[in-house]
């Protein structure tokens, strides 16, 4: 049972009864902004079966998207075996392909950025701080892009962002 890739357009034609649309970004991507009668469960959650065997048949659908389409093309087998025995579908380009098709999104810009987005920001300004005050204050200053470099890599390499760690914890994102 291949997945079917669908777009956006075709999706929106699907009346809300007919196919269930799972949002498989994480859970704090999904509460900042979400396709209004989708359902967040992250790729992470999503495991053979969890779906209890009375709630998906042969005749039902499941959509699944991502922010961009990348995670559920990579995860499509996952995805498949998660809903098995309905029919998976991936939606392409996900919520950047349904904005851009002019299709409303439910939009809480009261909730703070997604936890990655937040690294990028902070990671990228102390480098630039660090890369200006090294070059017209003291190369000592160099230092900051460099730990913040060796930081990433090790996030890159072991999946343990320390960054992301200490801004989980931050105020603003409780």
């Amino acid at each position: 049972m291949p997945s079917d890739i669908v777009t956006p357009a075709e999706v929106h034609a699907f009346p809300e009864r007919y196919a269930m649309l799972i949002d498989i970004r994480g859970h704090d991507e999904w509460l900042r902004e979400h396709i209004s009668h989708a359902r967040s469960l992250p790729l992470e959650q999503l495991q053979p079966g969890c779906f209890s065997k009375a709630s998906l048949s042969e005749s039902d659908t499941v959509v699944f998207h991502c922010q961009r389409g990348m995670r559920t093309n990579n995860a499509a087998t996952k995805l498949r075996n998660a809903v098995h025995p309905a029919k998976a579908l991936i939606m392409q380009g996900g919520l950047n392909a349904w904005k851009a098709a002019g299709y409303p999104v439910q939009v809480d810009r009261h909730q703070p950025l997604p936890l990655m987005r937040q690294v990028q920001i902070t990671a990228g300004a102390l480098a630039l701080c660090g890369t200006v005050a090294g070059a017209v204050m003291s190369p000592a200053f160099y230092i900051i892009p460099g730990f913040v470099g060796t930081g990433l890599m090790f996030a890159g390499i072991t999946g343990w962002c320390g960054m992301a760690k200490l801004l989980e914890v931050m105020p603003w994102n409780r």
